[in-house]
């Protein structure tokens, strides 16, 4: 299906504190976020209206500028205001939201040290990250040729662009092999996650087990599926887990802010069901997106 390209959508976009046409809500090409990935950001979703984990999206985007070097020029409270500011403006029911921060164009080399920190905050109506009917059946991936860098080569735990470089050429590898997604192992060889969401496995005695997120991050709809699974007395064991281990899983699924829960039915050549367990998960994060955002 064809869509508009989003450099010429409609509406307004919050830009550096106020709210500019969409179309006109640009930068120069010589810019140090472009250049050398001195770039942040997040991805939040709004369900009926009202941002999901609002608070908790803000906290890692400052979290991750900090890491980053950046200091952000608003508060906590006036980013928060602004993502609602524009949810309202741009009446967006159910979609998804960009807060995104970058080095300016006053200097351009590796140090940038007097360069303005520059705040956009974008939203528009989207529907599911994959094809609804894929994610009834459960996507298919590959195990990407690309890993996760180790820890202490990159500030692993945040939101940053540059981070994301090697997740795109993951799934590229993979649509082009006929693939939705691709599985990314991190630099020991453990498994650790999707290009953009992580990943649970389901085995025989109904138990979920995950990677631990020692240099991938941990993402908010991670925490809140494992919350979900425990108050449902079902145990999640959180470890390191190897990619001959997979044939022992019955179950396979990704979550993620855009992904949500979403099964897998395919990895490489491990096959999994969409259980119960799976459906039931997602049934009551959909519950609780809407509850929590309707309180």
């Amino acid at each position: 299906m064809e869509t508009i390209p989003y450099d010429k959508r409609s509406g307004k976009i919050w830009f550096n504190g106020k709210t500019v046409d969409w179309t006109k809500a640009s930068v120069h090409v010589l810019n140090h976020g472009l250049h050398y990935a001195s770039c942040v950001f997040e991805g939040e979703r709004v369900y009926d209206g009202e941002i999901f984990k609002l608070e908790e999206h803000t906290d890692r985007l400052f979290y991750s500028a900090k890491r980053m070097g950046i200091s952000i020029p608003y508060s906590k409270k006036e980013l928060n205001e602004a993502c609602k500011q524009i949810v309202n403006i741009q009446k967006v029911k159910n979609g998804y939201v960009r807060p995104v921060i970058w080095r300016g164009s006053e200097m351009m080399a590796i140090s940038a040290q007097k360069n303005k920190i520059n705040v956009a905050i974008a939203t528009w109506e989207w529907g599911s990250y994959f094809d609804p009917k894929l994610k009834l059946e459960g996507i298919k991936l590959n195990i990407s040729s690309w890993r996760r860098p180790s820890p202490n080569s990159v500030p692993w735990d945040t939101k940053a662009a540059g981070l994301y470089m090697i997740c795109t050429l993951s799934k590229h590898e993979a649509e082009s092999n006929g693939f939705t997604d691709s599985l990314m192992l991190d630099h020991q060889g453990n498994i650790a996650e999707a290009t953009g969401a992580n990943i649970f496995f389901i085995n025989r005695e109904k138990q979920i087990h995950t990677p631990i997120p020692d240099s991938f991050l941990d993402g908010i709809t991670r925490r809140c599926v494992i919350d979900i699974a425990k108050s449902k007395n079902i145990e999640v064991v959180e470890r390191k887990i190897k990619p001959e281990e997979m044939k022992d899983f019955i179950g396979c699924f990704l979550t993620g802010t855009a992904a949500e829960i979403t099964p897998v039915s395919l990895i490489a050549e491990n096959k999994f069901k969409v259980t119960d367990l799976i459906k039931d998960l997602s049934e009551s994060y959909q519950a609780l997106v809407r509850k929590k955002t309707a309180a």
